[in-house]
């Protein structure tokens, strides 16, 4: 600020300054003060996070006022808003009000009696913890990836690898699908790779956590036989059906369906044998016989025909006297069932896991019976009441619970798509109102622990809603005696995002720690226009406390999944960079994901960090013609720059 400056501003407001002064000075007390109310849990942290938690006291302070008008002033003087004072909340206000005393000619405020963290420690602080939880950052780029594993990368060593080589930071293996032996091949494939490129790669396990899903909902055992048709509906192209003895014989190429079939029946099959059958439709079909090999054959149908349990296949050029002319199909397994609910709809929630049903109605079309669908866990039934929310399927269908009693829970479906939602089985249940009495450790959970202490760097604790869930993974991982992993907190409830202050000064306690963003099951929790908010105040928070957080679900989903990315996916990667990881999920094309990512992460480095834009020179501004004469064309002003100065050259 130049003199001139700072004499306008004096004539301009002097009062305005002593008030604002007065505001500020004011507003610093309170914070201090709110600070020492919290001075138990403060002493309680581990001391590489001493500062950091004690910064978190102080910004939860500062966020209990409505700072707006009180920036909109001191915006007006050209003087730092506090917009960006997470991580070092003191040292913000404190030159703020050094600055306000300098224009109101006042002494110099006295010096504070702790000292607080300030811009260059915070950065440092967040970067230290940071790479203690998530590795090294890649040459390049800071903000880390990491990778949910798919099943195959347990025998894969080339998956793993070209997923480290493109930029992998982070491998994550999801404990609520595999198992142990698995985990443990996919560690060791992750172990040689990091050997052949001289890289390094963090193991982070998932707990599965109490996942609320629906019970059974099994469908027909019923087998479809379709041929391949094009526009007009002409065969181009016969179903192979799998003709097998025993059910659990697997066909060697691709078959559109298998059917178990009596041995001694299968071995009197020829190449060119008809047989003819009544589909459940009471459709007369027929099946030729392609290919007969030692494992079984190979048998073409020409129409579409549904088959079932005990359907006849019948020899046709087989005598009618011959014993081995007919032949039964075996036991098929049953496709998954699905209910259909409209707004409008009742659906009860039963406390046992019988298979669910649909709903029956009369001629009239009146409903007789609700459909109905079992719990995984009853035990809610005694934490939720009657008025509160209830979600299925990530949001698909919502409703509202209108009563409760000791066997079943009453739903009054409110949100379905039109022309009604589907919901099967094994499906997530989300009660956002409710106040659920569900630990974040599962029996399942606790098995899993001795494993993932062995062998994970760090351990991501699901469907984390409380200080005491943090506390109770310390002390199990405590007593299994092996080197602590680094322990993440998954965000992903209601409760859990209201409690996310006490849980980070538990976590604290801990010598290593972070956040990770749940966003799929917190934007149902939540409602989904509430998320972008939501995640906003958690980056804040943990950014105050200096603890690194994971961006996490349907980053690139599109990409990864169907290999094609959506442009609302990429603006979305992108906002990752505020994290300091990002997290893929798997899918056909992660590879293809993570390339793509990395690009998106490295470009963004340069414009953005945190809060903060980065101003770098404007490539687009530079190549604007000088001259006003020479008129606005834009796209002429582009074209007139040599290739390796264009901005699309550009590797930022």
């Amino acid at each position: 600020m130049t003199a001139d400056q700072g004499s306008g501003l004096r004539s301009a407001g002097g009062s305005d300054i002593k008030a604002l002064l007065e505001e500020l000075a004011s507003l610093r007390e309170c914070i201090v003060a709110d600070a020492a109310k919290s001075q138990a849990p403060l002493e309680a942290t581990h001391p590489s996070y001493r500062d950091s938690a004690r910064n978190l006291l102080h910004y939860l302070g500062l966020r209990r006022h409505d700072l707006r008008p009180l920036q909109l002033r001191l915006a007006a003087l050209g003087l730092s808003s506090l917009g960006r004072a997470e991580s070092h909340v003191l040292a913000t206000v404190d030159a703020v009000l050094d600055v306000l005393h300098r224009l109101a000619r006042l002494p110099p405020q006295p010096p504070s009696q702790e000292t607080p963290v300030d811009f260059a420690k915070g950065e440092r602080l967040l970067a230290e913890h940071t790479e203690a939880l998530l590795g090294r950052a890649t040459h390049g780029r800071v903000v880390r990836i990491m990778v949910t594993m798919p099943s195959e990368a347990a025998h894969d060593q080339i998956l793993v690898r070209k997923l480290l080589q493109q930029g992998m930071d982070c491998m994550r293996i999801n404990c609520a699908h595999d198992d142990a032996a698995t985990w443990l091949r996919m560690i060791e494939q992750l172990r040689r790779a990091e050997h052949a490129l001289g890289r390094s790669c963090r193991v982070v396990m998932d707990l599965a956590g109490p996942k609320l899903r629906t019970g059974p909902m099994p469908g027909p055992a019923v087998v479809r036989v379709r041929p391949l048709r094009d526009a007009f509906g002409r065969v181009t192209a016969p179903a192979r059906v799998w003709l097998s003895a025993a059910t659990s014989a697997s066909p060697p190429a691709p078959a559109d369906a298998c059917l178990p079939v009596p041995g001694p029946w299968l071995a009197g099959l020829r190449a060119g044998e008809e047989l003819s059958f009544t589909d459940a439709r009471d459709a007369q079909r027929c099946l030729v016989v392609a290919d007969v090999t030692e494992a079984g054959c190979w048998a073409e149908a020409s129409a579409t025909a549904y088959i079932v349990q005990g359907t006849v296949l019948r020899r046709t050029s087989v005598p009618a006297r011959d014993e081995l002319r007919d032949a039964a199909v075996g036991e098929l397994p049953a496709v998954a069932g699905a209910l259909r609910l409209h707004d409008g709809d009742t659906l009860v929630l039963t406390r046992d896991l019988r298979p669910g049903r649909a709903a029956t109605l009369d001629s009239a079309g009146r409903v007789l019976t609700p459909a109905q669908i079992g719990c995984t866990m009853p035990e809610v039934f005694e934490d939720v009441r009657s008025g509160e929310s209830i979600w299925f399927d990530d949001g698909k269908i919502g409703g509202v619970i209108e009563s409760v009693d000791s066997g079943e829970v009453r739903v009054r479906v409110t949100h379905a798509r039109p022309g009604g939602a589907k919901l099967g089985a094994d499906k997530g249940i989300n009660l956002p109102d409710s106040q659920l009495r569900l630990g974040a450790l599962s029996e399942k959970d606790l098995e899993d622990l001795d494993f993932v202490a062995r062998h994970a760097d760090v351990v991501e604790l699901s469907f984390a809603n409380s200080a005491r869930d943090v506390e109770l993974l310390q002390q199990h991982l405590a007593s299994l005696g092996h080197r602590p992993p680094a322990v993440v907190l998954k965000i992903e409830t209601r409760r859990g995002f209201e409690s996310l202050p006490d849980m980070l000064l538990a976590a604290m306690r801990w010598p290593c720690c972070g956040v990770m963003i749940a966003r799929g099951d917190l934007a149902v929790e939540c409602g989904f226009e509430r998320l972008a908010e939501v995640q906003e105040e958690i980056l804040w928070i943990c950014e105050a406390a200096h603890v690194p957080v994971i961006w996490a679900t349907q980053v690139l989903e599109t990409l990864a999944k169907k290999g094609v990315p959506s442009r609302a996916e990429i603006t979305d990667a992108a906002m990752g960079h505020r994290a300091e990881c990002v997290m893929l999920n798997k899918g056909p094309h992660v590879l293809s994901a993570v390339t793509v990512l990395d690009d998106i992460l490295r470009r963004m480095q340069a414009h953005q960090a945190k809060k903060r834009a980065m101003l770098r020179q404007l490539r687009l501004a530079c190549a604007l013609p000088s001259d006003p004469h020479l008129g606005s064309d834009l796209y002429g002003a582009l074209a007139s720059v040599p290739l390796a100065e264009h901005p699309s050259a550009s590797g930022d």
